[in-house]
């Protein structure tokens, strides 16, 4: 399987929405507007053109993965990060590796551009394959109450997060 991972274009985004939404509305996910996410997402400045990325084969897109801005923030202090989210991946495509080589694809592309650190809302079977561990380890909590083990993190750079504490801030988009 030839898949190509390459950053979105805006003649993507038609193919884009139609995919995430079908991804969520899949199998046992139910979010009939995670594409509203990516939509907003790309008219803020947490929107990162180079962190929003298809998997594409024979021409058409298989999968879409976005990281964007957030700060954890405590006490004044304020650490820039990323969130991943959402990932897509179309619903006769799942279980086939697209989802992991976006998020590979997509952490090594965040650690070239020098961010330094990821969050993820998400399954804790899963992410945990990429190198993400509760987020609360850091002492980095989620603003709204999630199970301790779906909410995780992930260093790019060594020790990266040792002096970070806070309450993740989401851009206005995921309100």
């Amino acid at each position: 399987m030839d898949v190509k991972i390459r950053p979105e274009t805006p003649d993507d985004h038609r193919e884009i929405e139609e995919l995430v939404k079908a991804a969520f509305t899949s199998g046992d996910r139910n979010d009939p507007d995670e594409h509203h996410l990516v939509n907003k997402l790309r008219k803020t400045d947490a929107f990162i053109p180079e962190l929003s990325l298809v998997a594409e084969m024979d021409g058409s897109i298989l999968g879409h993965i976005m990281l964007s801005k957030i700060a954890i923030e405590e006490e004044g202090r304020t650490t820039g990060s990323l969130a991943l989210a959402p990932v897509s991946v179309a619903p006769a495509w799942q279980h086939k590796g697209i989802g992991g080589k976006l998020i590979r694809a997509s952490l090594e592309k965040a650690q070239g551009l020098g961010y330094q650190s990821v969050v993820v809302l998400g399954h804790d079977k899963y992410y945990p394959k990429f190198g993400f561990k509760p987020a609360s380890g850091w002492g980095i909590r989620a603003p709204f109450d999630v199970p301790d083990e779906a909410f995780m993190a992930i260093e790019l750079v060594d020790d990266a997060l040792d002096d970070v504490r806070g309450t993740v801030q989401y851009s206005e988009p995921f309100s």
